[in-house]
């Protein structure tokens, strides 16, 4: 999961960018977000991401242009800035998700946390 954080976090610094939203929403896709496949994000956002990947493919490319260019192309900025919001929430549902993993402390068998010996203060 943290490689797709890690790759929503560079998705949203392009957003957050300066240019048109249809660039920086084109840049932020195509360098950071098309390649993830769904099945590897947590279920609570495979049907947001599945969305967000047909809105970036809806169009037919013309003369060479990715379908995510063509895509964005045809969209009203609204549209664009909706795909952006889109963005940005599956993030939040990524740090939301990462912030409830446990550290992964070693535990001892009766699961109660388990003080490193060199932590113990002898008298």
């Amino acid at each position: 999961m943290t490689i797709h954080f890690d790759r929503f976090r560079a998705a949203l610094t392009v957003l957050a960018g300066h240019g048109h939203i249809k660039q920086r929403l084109i840049k932020a896709y195509e360098d950071h977000l098309g390649d993830i496949d769904e099945d590897e994000l947590p279920i609570a956002m495979k049907q947001a991401f599945a969305d967000l990947r047909q809105s970036m493919h809806q169009v037919t490319p013309l003369n060479g242009e990715s379908p995510v260019c063509a895509s964005v192309r045809k969209m009203s900025p609204e549209d664009a800035s909706k795909c952006a919001a889109d963005v940005v929430a599956i993030f939040g549902e990524l740090s939301r998700l990462r912030d409830d993993v446990p550290a992964g402390l070693p535990r001892s068998d009766d699961d109660s946390p388990r003080v490193p010996p060199f932590l113990v203060k002898s008298s």
